[in-house]
């Protein structure tokens, strides 16, 4: 996943329903002396709205609390979409613009408090490690970077079979994968990790190896291949926001006409299109254990 100089504007045009970290503060600093506390929080995706729903499919979002001793304080930081998922998985088909339109940044958030029903009653708030007040600004220092040039928010993997050693074309980009690198990054300052299992949600495609098609300019632009211009925009439309429920199963039966029968899709990643040659099982939602990182004892701080 490629890392950029700076995060742009995003486009008045890209709205979201639900507000962008609405209480998000400034990530304090910490006193060097102080003991902090670093829980795991786990809960489904679209809890506040669906319940458990999502959490029966094993789709969850993943975020990330402290506590500090010397005040008490708890906080919670999280990295999700600005405009919702559906925005960051497929864009928008504008009048009058040839290129598919994006509103697909994804950012950090940091706010005081930990909501304990919403990350007990259908997941997870565990402690996972102890962390000193200069490790702590170390951590937040590094977040600060890590916001600024990681700013795509890519929801699938894409991989060439379920094997545990199949090659990984694409990465997926989203809150757990942001979650392990604040875990790394502890690690890697000397936190210890307790040893409990930790497992994350992803959604894979599988393909054959895919086949790159250029950018939006080379594509969409005046000396542009207007032929898969038209097949790119064509494969998006039905993933278009639906207003009745039978335009929705209109357009489902066309994707799964194209992604499985054809076995065609297209993938924007790091600002470039690329074909999949799709293949079974198409795609897979796992929950798998990724362990947590190894910290050094020496280094650590506490």
């Amino acid at each position: 996943h490629r890392r950029f100089d700076y995060r742009p504007k995003t486009d008045p045009y890209c709205q979201a329903r639900y507000t962008f970290c609405p209480t998000g503060s400034a990530i304090p600093v910490m006193k060097e002396e102080d003991v902090i506390e670093v829980y795991r929080l786990q809960a489904p995706v679209w809890e506040f709205k669906y319940g458990d729903l999502l959490g029966h499919l094993k789709i969850m979002h993943d975020a990330v609390g402290f506590k500090s001793s010397l005040t008490g304080k708890n906080y919670t930081m999280e990295w999700y979409e600005l405009f919702q998922l559906g925005n960051c998985t497929f864009p928008h088909l504008r009048p009058g613009m040839d290129a598919p339109f994006w509103c697909n940044q994804g950012a950090a958030c940091f706010y005081e408090g930990i909501d304990d029903a919403h990350w007990k009653e259908n997941g997870t708030l565990v402690l996972v490690t102890t962390i000193s007040g200069t490790m702590f600004n170390e951590m937040a220092k590094w977040v600060k970077y890590d916001n600024e040039t990681g700013i795509y928010y890519e929801t699938w993997t894409v991989q060439a079979s379920p094997d545990k050693q199949s090659i990984v074309w694409f990465d997926s980009y989203e809150c757990s994968k942001f979650i392990l690198r604040t875990y790394q990054k502890l690690a890697d300052l000397g936190a210890v990790f307790e040893k409990i299992q930790t497992n994350y949600t992803s959604i894979i495609l599988f393909s054959g190896e895919p086949i790159y098609l250029g950018n939006e300019t080379s594509i969409f632009g005046p000396l542009g291949n207007k032929t898969l211009a038209a097949a790119i925009r064509d494969f998006y439309y039905p993933f278009k926001p639906h207003r009745t429920v039978g335009a929705f199963f209109v357009d489902l039966l066309k994707i799964i006409d194209r992604v499985i029968l054809n076995g065609q899709f297209y993938l924007f990643y790091n600002l470039e299109y690329w074909f999949l040659p799709m293949k079974y099982p198409y795609l897979k939602i796992i929950y798998e254990e990724v362990p947590l990182p190894i910290g050094s004892k020496a280094s650590f701080g506490v």
